[in-house]
C-alpha cells in the first residue's frame, strides 16, 4: 500500500488519469472498507479541492427497542443512507431514499449531476456553501450499497468527465 499522493495539475481528465492508479495503490492489500473509503475521499479532496466529498452507506434503520436503550433493526427493507467517511464541513447524517440528490441517486441507481443545487427539487442543504453537486451510486450485485457525494462551492462545476472517472473510481473500491 502506498500512502503518498502525487497531486498533479492539468485537465480534469489528466488529473483523474493520474489519481486512479494512486487510489488503487492506496486500496491494495487493505481489507477494511472504512479505511479504504476514507483514503478515497482524502485523495479526491486533496487532488481537486472540492468543498465536500464523502460516502453515504445504505444501512438498516434501527429503533430503540426497550427502556435499556438497546436498538432493534426495523426490517431489511427499511433502509436509509447513513453518513460514512467524508472530508469537508459537517454533513447531514441520514437521508431517506428518494430525498435530495443523494436519495434520488440511490433510488434511480444512476449518477446525478446538478449544476445548481438550489434548482434541484427537494435539495437537502447540508451546507449553504454548496452550489453544485455530483452523486455516484456504488452498485454491487445490482444493488446500490452506497453513494459517493461531491459538492462544490461553484455553480456548474461537474460534467461528463467527472461522471466517467468517478464511476470508475467507485468500481475499484471493494465492499
Amino acid at each position: 500500500m502506498s500512502e503518498d499522493l502525487n497531486i498533479i495539475p492539468g485537465t480534469k481528465a489528466e488529473q483523474y488519469e493520474s489519481l486512479i492508479p494512486q487510489i488503487k495503490g492506496l486500496l491494495d492489500g487493505e481489507p477494511d472498507t472504512v479505511a479504504n473509503l476514507a483514503n478515497v475521499v482524502a485523495a479526491l479532496k486533496e487532488q481537486f479541492g472540492w468543498l465536500w466529498v464523502g460516502f453515504y452507506l445504505v444501512k438498516p434503520v434501527y429503533v430503540k427497542a426497550s427502556a435499556d436503550h438497546n436498538l432493534a433493526k426495523v426490517s431489511d427493507e427499511n433502509t436509509e443512507l447513513v453518513l460514512g467517511p467524508f472530508q469537508g464541513p459537517v454533513a447531514c447524517t441520514r437521508i431517506k431514499k428518494g430525498k435530495g440528490v443523494c436519495g434520488t441517486c440511490w433510488e434511480k441507481a444512476q449518477t446525478i449531476i446538478v449544476a445548481d443545487v438550489e434548482k434541484f427539487p427537494g435539495h437537502i442543504a447540508c451546507s449553504s456553501l454548496s452550489r453544485s453537486e455530483i452523486v455516484v451510486p456504488v452498485i454491487r450485485n445490482n444493488e446500490v450499497i452506497a453513494v459517493l457525494d461531491v459538492d462544490s462551492e461553484y455553480l456548474d462545476h461537474f460534467n461528463e468527465t467527472d461522471r466517467t472517472y468517478l464511476e470508475k473510481i467507485v468500481k475499484v473500491i471493494e465492499f
